[in-house]
């Protein structure tokens, strides 16, 4: 773990002195979380404004059965294996393992997130069921998803999860390399559940990004405070404001954490001296939105056809199981 641990701090200082020097200055969104972060996340999903958890469990509640049912049509007794890449909490992949359980079903759960925290409470939700065994990943996705998918077996059936609009945080060429990626770990037949959130009124989109209790603020602003304890940075928190905007062109709500003031941060891992101008921004995140079509025609040309689509109307938010051609 030790190794492990010094790897991800080496990859994440590389990755700081790398897009810090970026016009403009950047930090990926995966570093949001840590312990504190994963934390802030959960809050997040259950404020009022911020809708896709709450939708997407509701789809999996009404259609859990019918994705279990397709996975293990013609696979016998086979042992279904059921990869999940960005965890949280475990309460989404939790209904799809109770709807394994009353099918009769064994399974077999990888759990893949870079934050150790996720991991443990994944872990502790899923280990109160009997039928399923669970590994953990503490890793990237790519990383993870090739980690796991070497664990299967010959003829047992693969569903690949990544819920929680996660495919958003990419931009459209890499959102289309990543589902490629993961085709590339499945056999003709198995499955990938995508969670993806729709477009909708830029007011809504505000909401969800940049809440009134400052809960999403707070979560931001908690990466500067990473690299600072992780990293050894002299960033002040206070001085740098948390920024959400619609870029309409693009489909996508950007968060941004903008300095307050003219200042200098020191950051001793990256062996870096940065320097902000008053009103510069760093650009932590990115939530792209889709429409139906789109989300048919990324699938289909990264090698995927639709099984089936469900949409939450009220919270504009689509779940769709593809099918590996």
């Amino acid at each position: 773990m030790t190794q492990l641990t010094d790897r991800l701090v080496l990859d994440f200082a590389a990755d700081v002195r790398r897009d810090l020097a970026l016009v403009p200055k950047q930090l990926q969104s995966k570093y949001l979380y840590d312990a504190l972060g994963s934390s802030l996340f959960e809050a997040i999903c259950r404020l009022p404004w911020y809708r896709i958890t709450r939708a997407e469990r509701r789809l999996l509640d009404a259609h859990a059965s019918d994705i279990i049912e397709r996975l293990t049509r013609d696979s016998g007794r086979a042992v279904p294996l059921i990869v999940e890449l960005g965890c949280g909490s475990g309460e989404k992949l939790m209904i799809l393992a109770e709807a394994l359980q009353t099918a009769g079903r064994a399974g077999r759960v990888h759990l893949i997130d870079i934050s150790s925290q996720a991991l443990e409470q994944s872990e502790r939700t899923l280990g109160r069921l009997h039928h399923v065994s669970v590994v953990g990943h503490r890793e990237t996705y790519e990383v993870g998803l090739r980690q796991a998918a070497a664990h299967r077996e010959h003829g047992n059936p693969m569903l690949v999860l990544l819920l929680g609009s996660n495919v958003g945080n990419f931009d459209t060429p890499a959102a289309l390399g990543f589902l490629r990626e993961i085709r590339a770990a499945l056999a003709p037949g198995d499955f990938l559940l995508l969670g993806a959130d729709l477009v909708k009124p830029e007011r809504d989109l505000l909401l969800a990004y940049d809440d009134p209790l400052g809960v999403t603020a707070a979560f931001n602003r908690n990466l500067l405070v990473r690299i600072n304890r992780e990293l050894g940075g002299t960033f002040d928190i206070g001085a740098f404001a948390h920024r959400a905007i619609w870029n309409a062109a693009e489909h996508r709500i950007e968060m941004h954490l903008e300095s307050l003031a003219a200042q200098s941060v020191s950051i001793d891992a990256a062996g870096l001296t940065v320097r902000f101008g008053r009103g510069e921004r760093i650009w932590t995140e990115s939530s792209y939105k889709y429409d139906e079509r789109q989300i048919d025609t990324m699938g289909a040309r990264a090698g995927f056809t639709i099984a089936e689509q469900w949409i939450d109307d009220e919270a504009r938010f689509a779940l769709t199981l593809f099918r590996a051609r």
